[in-house]
């Protein structure tokens, strides 16, 4: 698949570590080839990635509690999870992300090729109430 151009809005002055991770945080629902096309992404460059899903309220546009996103995320990256390189965890519900100066990592935008910014998580959603899934 097609890599996702990037808007850098902040560069770090240091150095990458091979223990650090790519921060992705979404409510991921449900998880979707977008989004993993995004993390292979980052796996691709070298990097780790930790997934943080948001505990947001369950509603018509979040079917999925926070505890099952985990086990289906964790379960999609198990091997990855079990050598350290994915991480997945539940984070509470945000209202923005926020930095100071001199943070000491990237701040990166991912814009999407035109197939996978195709990729809803809505229209996944509908056909799995269309097909009785959800």
């Amino acid at each position: 698949m097609q890599n996702w151009d990037k808007k850098i809005h902040v560069k770090s002055s240091l150095k990458p570590k091979p223990t650090q991770y790519a921060l992705f945080i979404g409510r991921w629902q449900p998880l979707h080839e977008g989004h993993k096309a995004l993390f292979q992404q980052a796996l691709d460059e070298g990097k780790n990635v930790w997934i943080a899903i948001r505990d947001v309220e369950t509603t018509e546009s979040n079917p999925f509690d926070a505890q099952l996103v985990l086990q289906n995320i964790s379960n999609e990256y198990k091997e990855l999870c079990g050598q350290g390189r994915v991480k997945v965890s539940i984070i509470p519900d945000i209202c923005s992300v926020e930095f100071g100066r001199g943070v000491g990592y990237d701040i990166i935008e991912h814009i999407p090729p035109t197939q996978v910014g195709e990729i809803s998580a809505t229209k996944v959603r509908e056909r799995l109430r269309k097909e009785g899934k959800l």
